[in-house]
């Protein structure tokens, strides 16, 4: 699943600021101490003899006060401090060989001493900041691993891969869902969209991945399954409205794989998926199209469940309305299956690079909604009965938007 890697560089374990450890965790590229000191000997050489030359008229070599500031914004504190010693020495020297009164001779020094302290004090606040953020990607991150599994995921009766891009930048997750659970009675998958955005949202949508992952495993029919989630949204809309938050629906489509080339299928107000078998793509719109989970009491009827064909070597591919209501500068709606018509050849992680790399270009990056597809392929002849991750070439995260 391709998640924005905002969090990979971190880590939890980071020292404090002030030590190697801790600054490498967030400092990247660390500047060279080579390159570094090369610069500072040839800015002093030049500032130096710009002042001699100058003579009395014209102190240059004060100005060299700006450097430990410079450097604090990104080098790291050991650096910082050697700057600034260099720079409170060639200032000192300076004022030694030019001569002067004693007052005005100690006011510079003592105007050196405290620039330099300063520089030293914002690079060592800087990086203690970058450090704490560095920490709060790297829990951000392994509670996104337990909202949402990375994919690719290999079971007994299906492979599937997918891409996952939030609208908004600074977070892991959003209001598109996804998961696949290995249950004693097949496979089971979801693809859903909560109604809205925000931290309530991906609250909602927590909710449904918890109670799908235990009634994936509990349930025996698919039904089962979706009426489980549809007590899960009752109840969080119920905790909802004591809180005085709004009360939410969720689109869903949810299969259930048993290794044949027929797979069940309820859909809940959400997009149909599509089918690329050799060279053609098929939208397969299911006979009924229930409420969304979360609106059973305005439903007249009980949701059932209805076969798709899923021949072998064929892709399913589920998507949420990020993808299809995605717009080009000019307003114009991505042309989904008009694209995916390019790419029926492909794998299905080549697939969703594609598809993700041509969305991209399509919406300029311009994001208006979440991103979550889901390719699904049945599995090879002899995959080992347990749900593992498959490994397929490169992790997906390889074609995260860093804009997520």
């Amino acid at each position: 699943m391709t998640i924005r890697p905002q969090c990979q560089a971190a880590t939890c374990g980071a020292a404090l600021p002030g030590t190697d450890a801790g600054e490498a965790a967030v400092l990247a590229p660390r500047v060279g101490n080579p390159a570094l000191f090369a610069g500072l000997a040839l800015l002093t050489v030049l500032v130096v003899l710009l002042d001699f030359r100058t003579g009395k008229d014209l102190h240059l070599v004060p100005l060299l006060v700006v450097v430990p500031a410079l450097v604090s914004v990104f080098g790291t504190v050991r650096q910082t401090m050697g700057v600034a010693t260099w720079i409170t020495a060639v200032v000192v020297c300076s004022r030694l060989v030019a001569g002067g009164t004693f007052w005005d001779t100690v006011s510079s020094v003592a105007f050196t001493v405290l620039a330099c302290f300063l520089g030293v004090g914002s690079c060592v606040l800087r990086i203690r900041h970058a450090t704490e953020i560095a920490r709060l990607r790297s829990a951000a991150g392994a509670l996104q691993r337990q909202i949402l599994r990375p994919l690719p995921i290999l079971t007994e009766q299906v492979l599937a891969h997918g891409i996952y891009t939030p609208i908004e930048q600074d977070r892991l997750v959003g209001g598109d869902i996804y998961e696949v659970v290995e249950s004693p009675y097949g496979t089971r998958a979801i693809i859903g969209d909560v109604q809205g955005k925000g931290l309530a949202a991906i609250g909602v949508g927590f909710a449904v991945l918890g109670a799908f992952r235990e009634a994936a495993i509990r349930e025996p029919d698919l039904t089962g399954v979706v009426d489980a989630l549809e007590d899960a949204v009752a109840r969080h809309n119920a905790f909802s409205a004591q809180t005085g938050e709004t009360e939410r629906f969720v689109t869903a489509l949810v299969l259930g794989f048993d290794g044949s080339d027929r797979v069940q299928a309820v859909n809940c107000g959400h997009l149909p998926p599509r089918l690329l078998d050799q060279d053609v793509v098929r939208e397969l719109p299911l006979d009924r199209t229930f409420v969304p989970l979360g609106m059973a009491e305005l439903g007249h009827e009980a949701r059932i469940a209805e076969p798709l064909d899923l021949p072998a070597g064929a892709t399913l591919l589920l998507c949420t309305d990020g993808v299809t209501e995605a717009r080009d500068p000019s307003g114009a709606f991505y042309p989904l299956d008009a694209r995916l018509s390019r790419w029926t050849e492909l794998e299905p992680f080549e697939l969703l690079h594609a598809l993700h790399a041509d969305l991209e270009a399509f919406s300029g990056g311009v994001r208006r909604d979440d991103v979550a597809v889901i390719a699904l392929r049945r599995a090879p002849d002899g995959t080992p009965h347990r749900t593992r991750t498959a490994d397929h070439g490169a992790r997906p995260e390889a074609f995260a938007s860093s804009g997520r």
